[in-house]
């Protein structure tokens, strides 16, 4: 039997050779929505043998009566049976059967994205946002990982959204794994093709790291939240004042959203998240990412004001819906310094976000039984919900979108959130207004690392020689990023004490492409030297070259070219023959299925002349592909940026963009 297996020879051995017998489902799991029942009669048939191909013959007897009841409670088949029974986390890459390290490498990042510290719903495979998963089902994730064990360095994997279509041979400087997410046909590309297509097993939304590996659990976006916040307030603030005692108001504590709290108590602010689902609160609290929770309003109230005249840094989860919070603070007088939302609104209808006024469990009986009034309560909360933030942003509040789609739906909803010019949205994106020209014009983003031995010593050296790559780089550094990199310099020599672990030994820092490469390389050294063990480059897809999102990542791109993905596309490509260990493309991330084309990737540095290679080709190109993009659309700091790339790197030539004066246009006939 399987459980009599050691842990490597399960994974071996992928699909068991004997029907493992049915598990019940764990009392205290974080259990994903129940998902639209929205297949006909025949396409249900055809689910349950699209899932049963991955078994013999024999088991589906028994296989079809249980699948066809996970798709009828749920929406979705899961094949929970075939969970693994090892504890799914983040071992030592050394722990993994494996025939190339690469492979090994890429296994303990798919377990750390399911491992239950860190993922949203990890019993169904999601790892955040309420729909973002990593495989459709446990026997993919069976077979995936038996595949790594047997890949050798001349092959490649190829994953169709979650399917492991199997080992092709390649080469030595091909990417190990090929992984697409929700690859739709564009006239097959609207909200109920998704629904239907995922619950037959053909396609599944990977988010942004979730379907890609590369999710460090809320961390991954600690620092980008963090840098968000402090220049936020830097935007509204009197040079000078302190943030201490004013307030930051959002919503959401699920997966990344979790990490708003946190990144609020290192911007020095009081920050108050709703949060609708208690188990998703209670998680973070018994993290440390919230300092208190509290599930009633006047008691809310009471503790914010205290708060306020204290001058306090703390984070409050309130447990119940941010609607009733911003309502309740403009009644109280409670004055807002800056306003967002966090909730996963690229899911609406599924349990991204929950109507006002409506239990938590009525709402998820509503979104299986009667999803098209859970859609309209849904909507009538969102046009609630602009209505108290335009009295607040009356009142001074500065209001950012945080990307998650929060004014897509609402001013589909009917909410008031529309420019004048019934184009554009009153209220900026947070890349508008900070991330995209402070950092990504810049080439600055998210770039990571995880510790392959698991060793938290490791972590500790891998942050003194980035602090130290980087003290080195801001010494030499134009006035024009001096900022950002004392912003990274300050975090990264906190990092530890803010206690920012979860899963894997894992850490982030926004740095550009020479930051990027020069840490890399240091770090390739210091493997080389015996001094740590692997590492795992990557970066979030939420970055200056991965993504085309033209409400989010983009949104600060003028020529029109917002809503294309070029940019992307020509990131997956040009990482993968530049020396990816990884690399992967999906439909929808962050913003929604259908919102946006993102690509990402992951390296290993082993210690080799050959990782410093990889390294120094692939961070290049996969940083300086969008400053080009973002150069080419006339963005001032993003053309600063590539002439002084194109100073230092002889071999990079790009095309830059001529300005037109105004006055010329202005006085022709159009």
């Amino acid at each position: 039997m399987t459980t009599t297996l050691s842990f490597q020879d399960q994974i071996k051995q992928g699909i068991p050779s004997e029907l493992p017998a049915p598990k019940p489902y764990p009392a205290d799991a974080n259990r994903a929505p129940k998902r639209k029942d929205i297949l006909s009669a025949d396409e249900k048939q055809l689910a349950l043998r699209n899932a049963l191909r991955y078994f013999p013959k024999e088991w589906h007897q028994e296989l079809a009566a249980e699948f066809a009841e996970e798709l009828k409670s749920f929406g979705r088949i899961y094949m929970y049976r075939f969970k693994p029974n090892y504890a799914l986390k983040a071992r030592s890459v050394s722990d993994y059967p494996a025939k190339c390290q690469q492979a090994a490498a890429i296994m303990l990042m798919i377990d750390n994205n399911l491992d239950p510290a860190v993922a949203q719903h990890p019993e169904e495979l999601i790892t955040y946002g309420g729909n973002g998963a990593v495989f459709q089902n446990w026997a993919q994730y069976l077979l995936a990982m038996k595949y790594l064990s047997e890949m050798e360095s001349d092959q490649t994997l190829h994953i169709y959204s979650g399917h492991p279509m199997g080992l092709f041979p390649s080469s030595e400087d091909a990417p190990r794994v090929v992984v697409t997410n929700g690859m739709m046909i564009p006239n097959y590309s609207k909200p109920d093709d998704w629904e239907k297509f995922n619950a037959l097993g053909v396609t599944q939304y990977g988010q942004m790291t979730a379907g890609s590996f590369m999710y460090i659990g809320p961390q991954g976006i600690v620092h980008g939240t963090t840098i968000t916040v402090m220049n936020a307030f830097r935007k509204v603030l009197e040079k000078g004042d302190s943030p201490k005692g004013k307030i930051f108001l959002t919503a959401g504590l699920g997966g990344m959203s979790g990490a708003q709290p946190k990144a609020g108590n290192i911007a020095n602010c009081i920050t108050v998240c709703a949060e609708v689902n208690p188990a998703a609160a209670t998680k973070r609290h018994q993290q440390g990412w919230v300092d208190e929770l509290i599930d009633n309003m006047d008691e809310l109230v009471a503790r914010v004001k205290t708060a306020q005249a204290n001058e306090e840094v703390v984070s409050i989860a309130y447990i119940g819906n941010i609607v009733d919070v911003w309502e309740t603070f403009y009644e109280q007088d409670i004055f807002i310094h800056l306003g967002s939302d966090q909730t996963s609104l690229h899911n609406p209808w599924s349990g991204g976000y929950y109507p006002v006024d409506i239990s938590f469990e009525e709402s998820n009986r509503l979104i299986r039984e009667e999803p098209e009034v859970f859609k309209e309560k849904v909507q009538a909360t969102l046009k609630r919900h602009a209505d108290a933030v335009n009295k607040h942003t009356a009142r001074g509040t500065y209001f950012f979108d945080y990307g998650n789609a929060f004014l897509l739906e609402s001013s589909r909803a009917g909410g008031d959130v529309m420019a004048e010019n019934g184009i554009d949205f009153k209220y900026p994106s947070y890349v508008q207004d900070i991330l995209g020209p402070m950092c990504f014009d810049y080439g600055f983003g998210p770039f990571r690392w995880v510790c392959a031995s698991g060793n938290p010593a490791d972590l500790d050296k891998t942050d003194a020689i980035a602090a130290e790559v980087l003290n080195k780089i801001m010494a030499e550094s134009p006035e024009e990023i001096q900022q950002q990199m004392q912003d990274n310099i300050t975090w990264i020599k906190d990092a530890k004490q803010n206690k920012l672990v979860v899963g894997s030994q894992a850490r982030i820092l926004y740095a550009d492409a020479q930051g990027r490469m020069e840490i890399a390389k240091a770090f390739n050294d210091a493997i080389e030297r015996g001094e740590i063990g692997p590492v795992v480059l990557g970066r979030d897809h939420h970055d200056v070259s991965g993504t085309d999102s033209p409400f989010r990542e983009t949104s600060n791109i003028y020529d029109g070219s917002r809503f294309t993905a070029d940019m992307a596309i020509h990131n997956v490509i040009g990482d993968s023959f530049r020396g990816a260990t990884w690399v992967s493309i999906h439909n929808g991330g962050g913003v929604g299925w259908g919102e946006v084309i993102n690509g990402g990737f992951g390296m290993v540095l082993d210690g080799s002349s050959d990782a410093e290679r990889r390294l120094k080709s692939m961070l290049l190109f996969d940083v300086n592909n969008g400053i080009a993009r973002r150069s080419w659309a006339r963005n001032e700091e993003a053309n600063f940026a590539i002439k002084r790339e194109m100073a230092r790197t002889p071999k990079l030539k790009v095309t830059l963009p001529n300005g037109v004066d105004d006055e010329i246009l202005n006085n022709l006939s159009l």
